[in-house]
């Protein structure tokens, strides 16, 4: 088959197998390399060591899988038909989780469809050298949608379509076929500057420039130890990442539900109240959570994210026994996240 052929055909594939939007990228990211260097050297990835791990395998496919020369990136839309996103945030009594984590985890999803793209690509051509990954090994994944035509990383440092938002997640497929690749679209940020000036914790620096140890989703997951209490009153009643970058930006207006089952709510984590899920044992916590990424903080970083939050919400004699039951817990990170919400119970009080 005709590469060019063979290109429009693994779209055509991707959008058969619930891909949105499928594009092809070369190889050669040295501007981004650069970027993600100077990052690394500002210490702004935080304790997510991982980041620096692999060296230049992140920025250079051809050294995370040899006889790589292009990247399909494909697209999937995630935002559930949830809760109203403003609503909760709103009311202090309620949790709030990032849209993207409140169905089952995303990634043996969009894993397997990728592997399966992949596989129709390599029976039509006979060659077995590619392999797919979802969040799943060192990829500057944004970087290469952009590439591939699917966006342009706006200053926020998400990847943005003017037609779609940007409420979906990304996958790839490192391939050794020489695709024709296709053409970054443009820049349409403008002079909006509405996702900086949102920012509970002001994580958005710079025009496209995050520094992670500010980041709501980075202290909220990524974080291991106690939360810098300079940042606690700005993470309201957020348990579970921050999407408060993508809820203000214009371009979301035009972002599409997603269709995908997998995506949609579950046990009422759209609308739960914090004391509720505040009173979730160890083994509710990963009975219930089995399937989600919200699993991977463990129970540990579920109760402080929660202590956290209800120091915030109002004091009423609920949310203050609730903490009580969890004063000694064996934790003491969690022990120091209760007093501090019991601290500030307190302050409310008078």
């Amino acid at each position: 088959m005709h590469l060019a052929a063979l290109a429009a055909q693994v779209k055509d594939w991707g959008r058969e197998l619930g891909f949105q939007k499928v594009g092809i990228a070369a190889v050669d990211l040295p501007d981004d390399e650069r970027r993600l260097v100077e990052w690394l050297a500002a210490a702004r990835h935080g304790e997510m060591s991982y980041m620096a791990r692999h060296g230049t395998k992140r920025s250079r496919p051809p050294e995370l899988v040899p006889g790589t020369v292009r990247v399909i990136s494909a697209r999937m839309d995630y935002l559930p038909a949830a809760a109203d996103t403003e609503a909760v945030l709103a009311d202090a009594s309620l949790a709030f989780v990032s849209r993207y984590a409140l169905g089952r985890d995303y990634h043996k999803l969009v894993r397997s469809r990728l592997a399966r793209l992949a596989n129709r690509l390599a029976a039509a051509v006979g060659s077995d050298g590619y392999r797919a990954f979802t969040d799943s090994a060192p990829v500057l994944e944004k970087a290469l949608a952009r590439d591939a035509g699917l966006g342009w990383i706006g200053k926020h440092t998400n990847l943005l379509d003017r037609r779609d938002g940007s409420w979906f997640f990304l996958g790839e497929v490192f391939t050794d076929v020489p695709l024709p690749v296709d053409r970054p679209v443009t820049n349409h940020c403008g002079s909006c500057t509405a996702c900086i000036d949102v920012c509970p914790t002001q994580a958005i620096v710079a025009p496209y420039q995050l520094d992670a140890r500010r980041c709501i989703s980075y202290l909220t997951i990524e974080l291991d130890g106690p939360i810098p209490e300079e940042f606690r009153p700005a993470m309201g009643n957020r348990i579970y990442g921050c999407d408060d970058c993508q809820m203000v930006c214009p371009w979301n207006r035009y972002a599409k539900l997603t269709a995908e089952p997998d995506f949609h709510a579950r046990h009422g984590l759209d609308t739960a109240k914090l004391v509720d899920l505040f009173a979730w044992t160890e083994a509710e916590f990963l009975e219930r959570m089995a399937g989600s990424a919200i699993r991977r903080i463990g129970y540990e970083r579920w109760l402080r994210n929660m202590a956290i939050a209800l120091g915030n919400a109002p004091a009423t004699a609920e949310v203050v026994t609730a903490l009580e039951r969890r004063r000694d817990h064996e934790s003491a990170v969690v022990r120091e996240s209760v007093g501090w919400a019991l601290r500030r119970k307190k302050g409310d009080r008078g």
